[in-house]
């Protein structure tokens, strides 16, 4: 495929619709200075210079939709609370709809703080209630995307699954039997935390310690290629098995991924990050390219293969952050795909 094809599926995105669905995480990123050892306990005392937020868990995967060109839909829960205020900001701040939130006061806002220094992050906190969501928020939720699925108003959903409650197998499997009647391109990015055994999906999207846990085995270290794993192909064979997606697309780290299509056929795309500082967030900005890629046109291994360069941009980067479409099409200079 030429640059000129390339460029064409990129501008595409512009006109796609994706409605996304799971949970939704607010990040918070402390960061500062560690010069010295506390001398109530052997840690650093971190001198904060800055605190910033944006979007993570499943808003992550609408705001890489977003800056890569696309339109994002919003749907989950947050707390009645501050952070879910601030959550609504980023959201209206990147331009994805979010009349699709639902708060519940029995809940509170996921929120995850990063206190980092000098680019190494030394502790997470986090604020979160994992409990099941509320079953009629869940088919109210579930209710208001198949609408947008009858009305072709969608060109895709994703269901992206942290296991913090939101997700439930009988909800998913509604809404992805609609959008394979309707044509509607469905991705889920699955949690072995919260098994759900999903069919009539277009891809599932684990990585590879996700779909060993999925497929009930012990990761293998991967010390040989791809193609050559029996132990990875095996695992990808259950899994087809047993979830039936058109596509199985595991992402294998510094490997780079690894693309099965229903009739077992693999295809390995070799990683294109150039230098790795941080992997936060890498699978969104996956699943977010690779969907988009295959609502503009692009076969399964074009799309996978944007898809593994809008990851290699991130992972450059620092934080939970986006690629924008020119970094994506600044990535593939000089090449082809």
């Amino acid at each position: 495929m030429k640059n000129a094809r390339l460029k064409n599926i990129v501008d595409s995105f512009h006109n796609k619709k994706i409605a996304v669905t799971g949970d939704l995480i607010l990040d918070v990123y402390i960061r500062g200075n560690a010069n010295r050892i506390s001398p109530e306990a052997p840690i650093p005392v971190v001198h904060v210079t800055r605190q910033s937020q944006c979007l993570g868990g499943a808003a992550n995967v609408m705001r890489n939709i977003v800056t890569l060109g696309g339109k994002a839909e919003a749907f989950g829960v947050t707390g009645n609370d501050e952070k879910a205020e601030a959550m609504k900001t980023l959201l209206a701040e990147y331009g994805i709809a979010h009349h699709g939130l639902v708060k519940d006061p029995s809940r509170r806002t996921i929120e995850k703080q990063r206190v980092i220094a000098s680019s190494q992050q030394l502790l997470r906190i986090d604020y979160e209630d994992i409990s099941p969501v509320n079953a009629t928020i869940r088919e109210t939720m579930a209710d208001n995307i198949l609408d947008l699925i009858a009305r072709r108003a969608v060109d895709a959903v994703i269901f992206e699954d942290y296991a913090k409650g939101l997700l439930e197998q009988s909800m998913v499997q509604r809404i992805a039997d609609a959008a394979a009647e309707a044509g509607i391109i469905t991705a889920l990015d699955p949690n072995p935390g919260n098994p759900m055994l999903i069919k009539n999906l277009t891809v599932m999207k684990p990585n590879r310690p996700e779909a060993y846990a999925m497929a009930g085995k012990i990761a293998s270290q991967n010390i040989v290629p791809p193609e050559e794993d029996s132990s990875l192909i095996e695992v990808a064979e259950t899994l087809l098995e047993r979830w039936r997606p058109d596509y199985l697309l595991i992402s294998l780290s510094a490997q780079g991924l690894a693309l099965f299509d229903k009739n077992r056929k693999l295809t390995v795309i070799p990683t294109r990050a150039r230098e790795v500082y941080d992997v936060s967030g890498a699978g969104d900005t996956l699943i977010s390219a690779f969907t988009l890629a295959l609502c503009a046109g692009a076969t399964s291994e074009e799309a996978a293969e944007i898809g593994n360069h809008a990851a290699g941009v991130v992972v450059g980067k620092v934080g939970t952050v986006t690629v924008s479409k020119d970094e994506l099409l600044e990535s593939f200079k000089g090449g082809e795909l």
